[in-house]
């Protein structure tokens, strides 16, 4: 496994961050925050897929007063978003939200940062300092003549500066750009510099292909470095899809395992069962395990369970048939129609054995 960077601990309600704690894996509402019913909702069915900390955006201020029914009914750790009003942290706070993301520059003068770094302090509520390459201050820009990993990490630079003036030093910090080597870059860059926390993530990825796409490569590579605290992965998508990314991220890069590993060919003429279909069924009667395991769904009888065999289970499809098998050793001959049935009970079968014997 990966030596990981060492960085100082903090804690999000009780989410240990750094200091060597696991890679926490953050998702964002896109619910309208006001609406808490649709909100709660949408935190449930993060929990539920894995999601450790939640960040919800707090535009005005009935967004931050019905931040307190949503913490009351969250399971998970609330970050209140936050942008050009220093009131908005306040009453954040005041509302009992377990962290703050912020620009310190944006939110006003020092005064201002001030009296949110003292009020954050004295509720123990962490501050992630969020630079994104779409919104650097124009001197920066001008200095380095684009939003470059430079620009990003001297930005931070000056933002952490103004909570540290401020006595405090709860800090995680991000430099995301939308380019996904300028934005591995900067996370290099600053953790040369600094040993906060980092949270990962490249923004602004776009749909589900694209957006695994260039999560994968900018986290992966991160993460394989031994960088980063916490993960986001952005998706133009359900939130949801976002978490499901990001264990998988996790997963490959050996540092996390959480849920079933399905491995599936990418089929050839030499299938003849509706793959397609049969992959996404199990993966769809699998999505609440918790429990790492990994479990084959291939489309050839003849190379199926060879090509699998680092599989606990699996099954291969033919025509009108095929073979259910264990760690690459044939058990028995199924129809077709019962692939995905015996495939999933058997899944379980194993797990609660595991349960059991523990």
């Amino acid at each position: 496994m990966t030596k990981r960077s060492q960085t100082k601990r903090l804690y999000i309600r009780d989410v240990a961050v750094g200091g060597g704690a696991p890679v926490i894996v953050q998702s964002m509402t896109n619910t309208d925050t006001r609406d808490t019913e649709a909100t709660c909702a949408q935190i449930a069915r993060l929990a539920e897929a894995g999601c450790e900390l939640v960040r919800v955006a707090v535009p005005d201020e009935d967004a931050a007063l019905a931040l307190k029914r949503i913490i009351i009914h969250s399971s998970l750790p609330v970050i209140a978003d936050i942008h050009f009003d220093h009131r908005l942290a306040l009453m954040a706070l005041d509302q009992g939200v377990d962290g703050l993301r912020l620009n310190p520059g944006n939110i006003g003068g020092r005064a201002e940062v001030r009296k949110v770094a003292v009020a954050a302090k004295s509720r123990g509520v962490p501050i992630r300092v969020g630079v994104n390459a779409g919104s650097l201050d124009k001197d920066l820009l001008e200095k380095y003549g684009r939003p470059s990993p430079e620009a990003m990490v001297e930005s931070a630079q000056k933002e952490i500066a103004l909570l540290e003036d401020a006595d405090f030093d709860m800090i995680k910090i991000s430099v995301k750009s939308s380019d996904v080597m300028d934005t591995v870059a900067a996370y290099r860059l600053m953790a040369q510099k600094t040993d906060y926390p980092l949270h990962l993530g490249v923004t602004e990825t776009g749909t589900l292909i694209s957006g695994t796409v260039k999560s994968s490569l900018g986290l992966g590579l991160l993460l394989s470095e031994g960088l980063g605290d916490t993960v986001r992965v952005s998706l133009t998508r359900d939130p949801v899809d976002e978490v499901r990314v990001a264990y998988e991220i996790l997963r490959a890069v050996d540092l996390r395992h959480r849920g079933p590993e399905i491995i599936s060919c990418p089929t050839c003429g030499r299938c003849e069962i509706d793959l397609f279909s049969l992959v996404e069924e199990v993966e769809n009667r699998l999505s609440r395990v918790v429990s790492p395991i990994k479990v084959a769904v291939m489309g050839c009888v003849v190379n199926g369970p060879g090509e699998a065999r680092s599989a606990r289970v699996g099954v291969a499809g033919g025509r009108g048939q095929g073979v259910l098998f264990k760690e690459g050793k044939l058990v028995s001959k199924i129809p077709e129609k019962d692939l995905a049935n015996v495939l999933v009970n058997e899944v379980n079968r194993l797990l609660e054995k595991e349960k059991l014997s523990d």
